[in-house]
């Protein structure tokens, strides 16, 4: 049975609450798979709207730059339909967003409805009396809509990797920091000591990785910008490059871009920018999460990176910012 939740934010669980109108529908089970790629976008929108103000709002949000990637890529993929040929397989797709104008509307406002045709499936609707008007609702509520369909992927991450993990990887981040974390099944542990983690997962052209690393927490000052990226150096040393004597390092061309965040009334601090191979030629982009453990006294960082010289970079960075989402500590600190 359908559930429908009037006047709340776009976002519901996934954002905290916003000024938006919108609504929110829960489908039923649903044996089709969902179809289409991670951050693939399909939107059904009339011709009229797509080459008016609405259209254009739409691909300068959906389309804009990933920030601190090596070349230029989409936040999505987007494919748009008319209405008349949103059928079959593309009425399945995982992500779709939708432009509705009615002319008997007092205002624009936004739905979200999951699981509607194929799971797992967000289906993310903005109507209006006219094309002015959800351009306006999508200026206002970008970040919003954004993050609502970003969480959408996030969570069919966490859920994959929670279900198909990587057993002898979670035990040894369990084992070494006391904490719980999902990895996605494909990782390999790479090494393990006292107080670091290295696992690593190695395609055809392309690679993921993380690293865990602990040390003693001593107060404020340690999780300054400046302070972070220290003992990050100190720890990706520990990673060998391809060739004799290199290792991994944080590149200076581009400064990591600091900023801190609440998740799930944690407080963490986050590290993006680029890493470099000290003593050989190999980079890509990192992003780097320290919280303080309470419990243990100590900095915990989870240290992500990506290498791909030959491919996007955009969903290997996604995938592996995935991970956080996985990371739980004990109840009681």
């Amino acid at each position: 049975m359908k559930r429908i939740l009037y006047m709340l934010p776009l976002l519901a669980a996934a954002v905290a609450a916003t000024a938006c109108d919108a609504f929110r529908t829960l489908g039923g089970k649903h044996t089709k798979t969902a179809q289409g790629a991670p951050y693939e976008l399909i939107v059904v929108c009339e011709q009229r709207e797509w080459t008016g103000q609405a259209g254009d709002t739409l691909r300068a949000i959906l389309t804009e730059p990933v920030a601190y990637l090596n070349q230029t890529e989409p936040r999505f993929d987007v494919l748009r339909v008319r209405a008349q040929d949103f059928t079959g397989m593309i009425a399945d797709h995982r992500n779709i967003l939708k432009i509705a104008v009615d002319p008997t509307l007092e205002k624009a406002s936004a739905g979200v409805q999951y699981d509607l045709t194929a799971a797992p499936q967000i289906v993310v609707t903005l109507q209006g009396p006219d094309g002015k008007s959800i351009a306006e609702y999508l200026s206002t509520y970008r970040e919003e809509v954004v993050s609502v369909l970003e969480g959408a992927e996030r969570e069919r991450a966490v859920a994959f990797a929670r279900k198909y993990g990587t057993p002898n990887v979670e035990a040894a981040v369990d084992r070494e920091f006391g904490v719980r974390m999902a990895v996605p099944k494909g990782y390999v542990l790479a090494a393990e000591q006292p107080d670091f983690l290295w696992a690593r997962y190695e395609y055809p052209t392309a690679s993921q990785g993380f690293f865990i690393y602990s040390y003693p927490y001593e107060g404020p000052a340690d999780l300054t910008a400046a302070a972070l990226l220290k003992a990050r150096n100190r720890f990706a040393a520990r990673i060998p490059g391809p060739s004799d004597g290199s290792y991994m390092t944080t590149s200076e061309v581009f400064p990591p871009e600091y900023s801190t965040f609440y998740l799930d009334g944690r407080l963490w601090c986050e590290l993006r920018g680029f890493w470099d191979v000290e003593g050989d030629f190999m980079g890509g982009p990192f992003v780097s999460y320290t919280t303080v453990d309470m419990k243990r006294e100590r900095i915990f960082t989870l240290d992500c990176y990506v290498y791909s010289p030959k491919l996007h970079k955009r969903n290997f960075l996604r995938g592996v910012e995935h991970l956080l989402y996985g990371v739980e500590f004990p109840t009681r600190e």
